[in-house]
């Protein structure tokens, strides 16, 4: 069957009005009928898609976090020292952070309106992505490239408080560019982890 090539931006469009009002009115302001009109389409063209206003708002984090576990993977998977695939890895997420801020804050900022289940899902899915950051840096301390006075998953909490934190103050008319925060950012990872 042959997919009309329309259907494919419905979702989308939807994703990119949600995020513009949710940023604009907030989640719990937001009504279908205001995200449906915004993207140009029917509630029942929504509906096909997502079931409901927490499915866009999960969606909205989800595929973001999809996009930096796709980006960690590959990055952990290489035959790099360890080292390099941990700044590789810090640096990779507070760029894709700062490039989807307004996807990221929002949610940060909405996360607890959503149903429990809902939470659950989400909260497993970023926990599976941190143990996995969390296993780089437990390599590097078996290694000796890191200290070992600090636990792993302490360093990642504080780490990515300071990533959580970054829709408080960045801003794109900045001096720094996205990449140029990921570096300094993987920077003071890296000399905090130095033995």
């Amino acid at each position: 069957m042959v997919r009309d090539p329309s259907e494919d931006s419905v979702p989308r469009r939807l994703l990119s009005a949600a995020t513009k009002l949710f940023a604009q009115r907030g989640f719990d302001r937001t009504s279908v009928q205001e995200i449906v009109s915004a993207a140009g389409v029917t509630k029942g063209a929504m509906y096909h898609y997502f079931g409901s206003k927490d499915d866009l708002l999960s969606e909205i984090y989800g595929r973001v976090l999809r996009l930096q576990t796709e980006q960690l993977e590959k990055v952990a998977a290489t035959e790099a020292p360890v080292r390099e695939r941990l700044r590789q890895a810090a640096t990779d997420v507070v760029t894709s952070t700062i490039e989807n801020l307004d996807d990221t804050t929002i949610f940060l900022q909405s996360m607890h309106q959503l149903s429990p289940d809902k939470q659950n899902a989400v909260r497993s899915e970023r926990r599976r992505y941190h143990e996995r950051f969390r296993s780089l840096i437990e390599e590097g301390q078996r290694e000796g490239q890191f200290r070992t006075d600090k636990p792993a998953d302490i360093v990642v909490d504080f780490f990515f408080g300071s990533v959580h934190h970054l829709g408080s103050w960045y801003r794109s008319s900045g001096r720094l560019s996205a990449r140029q925060v990921g570096e300094h950012y993987a920077d003071l990872l890296l000399d905090a982890l130095r033995p």
